[in-house]
């Protein structure tokens, strides 16, 4: 972002977020914010559609490539504009405040309200099921055991970052052990049945916009590998620990991705998939992992289950409330929202009221939302849409701010943000063009229209609040 300047220091520093957390913290949040409901769900859709276990991991390898090639271009981004924002911060110094405004709006509309609501929906859904507890016109429902959820990562967040850190490891450990020892127990204990892998599709044209499809889930369920850069400002030494967090994260998840699809195909074969989709019920693939568990460890195993993916899931809210105040922070100092959301808890300094407002709109949608498949449709376009322009946003800034500080530099620039354009570009053709997503698609795009009134008629050529500053290099730590 241009520079920004006021002669009222105080003010500055009011605003201004310590860098108190390190790489592990960011290595956590990117994880935690991409381990969600897509990997306990996509692939059982995926071989549904293709017909083969093969091109479902082979779909999954390739959306792995393409969030390293993102993730190495934001890490570039991060760590040259080390300010809490993520996506905001790169579009406003690269294009202008209209794109980062639209981009920050949607960011709080959906893109980490939409994820914030589903995942806490789903973790209460499973706790309630697997506790027995009355589901429906009981004192307990998912909706209210959501909003409490919420809520407590709501207070944990607004306090002091100490107790984030702590809070964030604990919730991922738990994540990652949890499949990490589901994958490893996978692979041995189905290996016997390694016919599974081996059942390519027979290559038609009409396969092609099933697999674009296919991949237009999986890239959601990848989606969260530039959720460090949303910390930036509050990461000590972030040219050095910022790449180092957004591609170890990436990584981590993309091989944990590929084992755990492999455990499932070991699992369950294309026809196995076939029978489960014929099941009663309005959506039997959702249990998809359930399946696979009860068939690799058996039905006892299988029961805990829904207690374990509820717990993945929490790890998913945590980060989300954690990193999406960051944005309305850094837009409110931009002067592109309202002011309240740049002030500072005085005691935790963390942004309070931003965090409230995330906190509040989420809530409301775990109450008014429909459909959840339309949500995630719904926001993975529109967040598609501002993510290829972040990606585009190292093209322009090489041209015009050649000057710019780069600690971490793409590799195989120009061709690796290139690869990440191309692919995402066509799967959001592809959503916009097929039927079962055409409608949410175009609610995602009506979205971000109705974001230009509003910066036009509220924001446009307001002040800053203060002057945001990099922070103080330190040593080691969390």
């Amino acid at each position: 972002m241009p520079e920004i300047t006021t002669d009222d220091a105080s003010a500055a520093a009011e605003h201004a977020m310590p860098a108190e957390f390190g790489t592990a913290t960011g290595v956590f949040v990117v994880v935690s914010s991409m381990v969600g409901v897509g990997i306990l769900t996509t692939s059982g859709y995926t071989v549904l559609g293709t017909g083969s276990n093969f091109a479902m991991i082979m779909l999954w390898a390739l959306g792995g490539v393409v969030a390293l090639c993102g993730a190495l271009t934001i890490a570039e981004l991060a760590a040259a504009l080390p300010k809490s924002g993520g996506d905001y911060v790169y579009l406003h110094e690269a294009f202008g405040p209209l794109p980062a405004f639209l981009s920050g709006w949607v960011s709080f509309l959906l893109g980490f309200a939409g994820p914030i609501a589903v995942a806490s929906l789903t973790a209460s859904e499973y706790f309630l099921k697997a506790t027995g507890a009355a589901t429906g016109g009981g004192v307990v429902t998912p909706a209210r055991l959501a909003t409490i959820l919420v809520l407590v990562f709501g207070v944990i967040h607004t306090r002091p970052r100490s107790g984030t850190v702590r809070v964030q490891a604990a919730v991922t450990m738990i994540k990652l052990g949890f499949l990490i020892a589901f994958a490893v127990g996978g692979i041995v204990l189905g290996a016997p049945r390694y016919e599974n892998l081996l059942d390519p599709p027979a290559l038609e044209p009409k396969l092609v916009p099933t697999m674009l499809l296919s991949l237009v889930y999986i890239s959601y369920g990848y989606t969260g590998w530039n959720a460090a850069s949303y910390i930036a400002g509050e990461i000590r030494d972030p040219g050095r620990r910022l790449p180092r967090a957004i591609l170890i994260g990436t990584g981590l998840v993309t091989a944990l991705y590929l084992a755990l699809n492999t455990a499932y195909a070991l699992a369950l074969s294309a026809a196995d998939i076939a029978k489960i989709a014929q099941r009663p019920g309005p959506d039997p693939l959702a249990s998809f992992a359930r399946d696979a568990a009860e068939v690799l460890f058996g039905t006892r195993v299988a029961g805990i289950f829904g207690v374990m993916i509820g717990l993945i899931l929490l790890s998913t809210v945590s980060a989300y409330v954690l990193t999406g105040p960051r944005v309305l922070h850094a837009m409110a100092v931009a002067g592109h929202f309202p002011r309240f959301a740049a002030r500072l808890s005085k005691r935790s300094k963390t942004p309070a009221l931003a965090t409230w407002l995330q906190v509040g709109w989420s809530i409301f949608l775990v109450h008014a939302v429909g459909k959840i498949d339309d949500i995630l449709k719904y926001a993975s376009v529109g967040l598609a849409l501002f993510s290829m322009l972040a990606i585009a946003s190292i093209f322009a800034l090489r041209v015009r701010r050649p000057d710019l500080v780069r600690p971490f530099r793409t590799p195989g620039y120009p061709w690796t943000p290139a690869f990440y354009l191309l692919v995402t570009g066509a799967l959001t053709c592809e959503a916009f063009l097929s039927q079962s997503s055409k409608t949410p698609s175009l609610y995602a795009l009506a979205s971000i229209l109705l974001g230009v009134p509003f910066y036009y008629l509220l924001f446009r050529g307001r002040r800053p609040v203060a002057t945001t500053s990099t922070p103080t290099p330190h040593d080691d730590g969390a």
